[in-house]
């Protein structure tokens, strides 16, 4: 006498089973150079348009600090060249009378450092944006669903009472 049976249930795979995904390589260096091109391109190319107006208001926060402290240096220097030359009309220049030789140098310089700090803050912001894109884009190749989850733990401690905190990794299939 023999018994035969089976453990587990053999189930055939079909096609419909199976996701597929179509990976464009070039979709990142695409949505960089689009934003290399115009700030902000790539964003559009990788359809999150929320990140546009971000992108444009430091760009314009940065460009109008940048010429405003532009402005001021080139006010400070004129009127410091003015009184080397004798030219100033002094005590009586409503903007700048009020000012001695050593704060108008210290104002040069304040606008001036002020002015290389919103450059530099602009390039970084126009930099930031480019390399946003093409992480984007980079990331929004991968399958996320929800099979896979993170989610914080918090267990309480029989002997203490005291909380334990942690994350949970889990995976469904």
């Amino acid at each position: 006498m023999s018994f035969q049976g089976n453990a587990q249930e053999e189930l055939p795979l079909r096609p419909a089973d199976t996701v597929k995904t179509i990976i464009n390589p070039n979709a990142p260096a695409k949505a960089a150079f689009y934003s290399a091109l115009v700030p902000g391109l790539g964003q559009a190319y990788n359809k999150k348009y929320w990140k546009i107006p971000i992108v444009y208001i430091g760009l314009g926060v940065g460009i109008y600090s940048y010429t405003w402290n532009q402005k001021k240096y080139q006010g400070f220097r004129g009127e410091y060249k003015k009184r080397l030359a004798g030219t100033s009309l002094g005590e009586d220049d409503p903007t700048y009378g009020i000012y001695s030789d050593d704060k108008l140098i210290r104002g040069q310089k304040f606008h001036q450092r002020n002015r290389d700090l919103s450059a530099l803050i602009t390039a970084g912001i126009y930099i930031l944006n480019i390399v946003d894109a093409n992480v984007d884009a980079h990331l929004m190749q991968f399958n996320v669903n929800d099979n896979l989850s993170v989610k914080p733990d918090l267990n309480q401690n029989e002997l203490d009472y005291k909380y334990n905190y942690g994350l949970t990794l889990t995976y469904n299939f």
